[in-house]
């Protein structure tokens, strides 16, 4: 019996196109940090408006981009996070959809900061203490961590002043404990699952002398506030937070969704300076929220939706994704091997919709190149889809 089927890793051959590879997703999901981004300028200027407004100003501002699924929401709210990650003076945090209420929120926004971010945060601390209190200099994380491991600074000196004026800092001991624990070998682990609101054992919280449970959305607010208060302290302008998929609380229940709403609202209330939060909505259910949940929706107050694309767009759009596997330099407007009558026929059949453009684009390239066709015409993006 033969096989049915062969499996290889032969790549498919593009040059014809003057192509190394298929340039779209298979899989039309966006990057963790896009290189490409196709933006509406409304949108791009209305965000640009959001963030600078808060980094020139350090006043709290946020935003709601809203669109419908596929039109590029989460690629939007990521691509402005990629940029905002190349300043040292914000953190920014991405939370891929909201949870079952806000503590979820909290937890998925300090596990994308990640362990050793939330690790060099104490140092930066102790640095700062160990310049006041010692005759040591240290600048950063870095030079803290070299002198504590080196022996000119002894924890044991500094870890009580440290403690005593991050609390003074965040009105919340128990956090200032877990920060500065990050930097002991022996109970940093159980220091980071207390600030992620994982949960650790009693025995596991005295050993560190920490007396709260981080286990609901109130010590979540509480916990956010904090960790944003250290980092003003620490010189930083702000934090920024992406919210994506935000229409997923229209499946709570009644009383979990308004739980989540109110400590949002509760932690824009606390936090009028240094908080950015940005949240990626179906239309329908962020219109709803906003009949339904004022005292929320106007602590947000600004929206800008995503449209379908237009031709325009489209061209752009995939120029640029081609323009990534080019051969040779060509001219940015170039959509070689496509047709532009057959981008218009993806463009009738997808709606607009990006995910669904991208979806088609990868399928009729690679079938045109099975076939050696020389050029996608309308025709063939007839015969494929």
């Amino acid at each position: 019996m033969s096989d049915a089927f062969t499996i290889n890793d032969e790549q498919q051959d593009y040059s014809q196109y003057d192509l190394d590879a298929n340039p779209f997703p298979y899989s039309p999901v966006p990057d963790e940090n896009p290189e490409i981004y196709c933006g509406q300028q409304h949108v791009s200027d209305k965000i640009s408006s959001t963030v600078s407004s808060m980094l020139a100003t350090g006043k709290s501002k946020h935003l709601v981009v809203t669109g419908k699924y596929g039109n590029g929401k989460s690629h939007t709210l990521k691509y402005t996070r990629s940029l905002l990650r190349d300043r040292d003076d914000v953190v920014v945090g991405y939370v891929a959809q909201p949870g079952e209420g806000f503590l979820d929120i909290y937890h998925e926004f300090v596990y994308d900061l990640g362990f050793n971010r939330l690790q060099e945060i104490a140092y930066e601390f102790l640095a700062t203490v160990a310049r006041d209190s010692t005759e040591t200099n240290p600048i950063g994380a870095s030079a803290m961590r070299s002198l504590i491991d080196e022996g000119d600074v002894l924890l044991s000196d500094i870890v009580p002043e440290a403690i005593r004026r991050l609390s003074d800092v965040t009105k919340f001991a128990d956090f200032a404990r877990a920060i500065v624990h990050m930097v002991y070998e022996d109970t940093n682990l159980y220091a980071w699952q207390w600030l992620t609101a994982e949960g650790i054992r009693y025995e596991q919280r005295k050993e560190m002398e920490i007396h709260s449970a981080l286990d609901d959305d109130t010590m979540g607010v509480r916990a956010f506030t904090a960790l944003k208060n250290t980092l003003l302290e620490l010189g930083y302008t702000g934090v920024f937070v992406f919210v994506d998929e935000f229409e997923s609380v229209a499946r709570l229940s009644t009383k979990d969704e308004q739980a989540t709403l109110n400590s949002i609202r509760h932690l824009m209330d606390q936090n009028s300076s240094g908080l950015c939060m940005l949240f990626g909505c179906a239309p329908e259910v962020w219109q709803d929220v906003m009949s339904e949940y004022h005292a929320f929706s106007e602590r947000i107050g600004q929206e800008v939706s995503l449209r379908p694309l237009t031709s325009e767009h489209l061209y752009e759009l995939i120029g640029d994704y081609l323009d990534r596997e080019r051969r040779s330099n060509t001219d940015a407007s170039q959509v070689r091997p496509f047709t532009q009558e057959s981008l218009d026929l993806i463009l009738q059949r997808s709606q607009g919709n990006i995910r669904q453009v991208l979806a088609l684009c990868s399928r009729v390239l690679d079938d045109a190149a099975i076939e050696d066709r020389q050029k996608i015409t309308a025709e063939f993006v007839q015969e494929v889809i």
